[in-house]
């Protein structure tokens, strides 16, 4: 399995264990994800960084990169087996993590498969304000406003978000 790369180089996760917790001690260390070629090798990173615990009960007491917890990737005392697959998947696509994200505020919960699948057919791009977005949608061809006719973007703009969503200025077809 390939390294990770681009925007996903900074995805990180801070590993203790509830044993050293419970006693006291934030001891662990940030491990870089991209460090790792795959799940098994951070699996045996985290048991070498641990090797004072016989059997260490991990916590994930910090991380970085949102969206692993959105898709419930990550918690405090989970870390998915698929988390390697899911990063690569999106490191792979044509779409910064970013905009995974606007979706999943968009539409709360959901499986990567679903919210991969959503933004491939659904994805429209990221713009300044919904009048930007409203003003791309009819210039590009798609309902041949003649260039004569003077639209009121903002008053369109709210009528045509009812058939969108947005979030940080990433707009997909609801």
């Amino acid at each position: 399995m390939a390294k990770l790369t681009n925007c996903l180089d900074t995805v990180s996760i801070y590993v203790g264990t509830y044993a050293k917790y419970n006693n006291g001690s934030l001891f662990g260390k940030w491990l870089n994800l991209s460090d790792y070629s795959d799940y098994d090798e951070l699996l045996t990173a985290m048991h070498e960084l641990h090797s004072d615990e016989a059997d260490p009960e991990f916590m994930f007491q910090d991380y970085e990169c949102p969206i692993l917890e959105k898709l419930g990737l990550l918690s405090e005392c989970h870390i998915s087996k698929c988390i390697y697959d899911v990063l690569e998947q999106i490191n792979d696509s044509e779409h910064d993590v970013e905009v995974y994200e606007a979706c999943l505020d968009c539409l709360g919960k959901m499986d990567f498969q679903s919210i991969y699948e959503y933004v491939n057919n659904f994805y429209y791009g990221e713009y300044e304000s919904d009048e930007d977005f409203v003003q791309w949608l009819y210039e590009d061809d798609t309902f041949n406003v003649p260039n004569w006719v003077v639209i009121d973007w903002e008053a369109t703009a709210r009528s045509v978000m009812f058939d969108y969503f947005e979030s940080n200025g990433h707009y997909f077809k609801s």
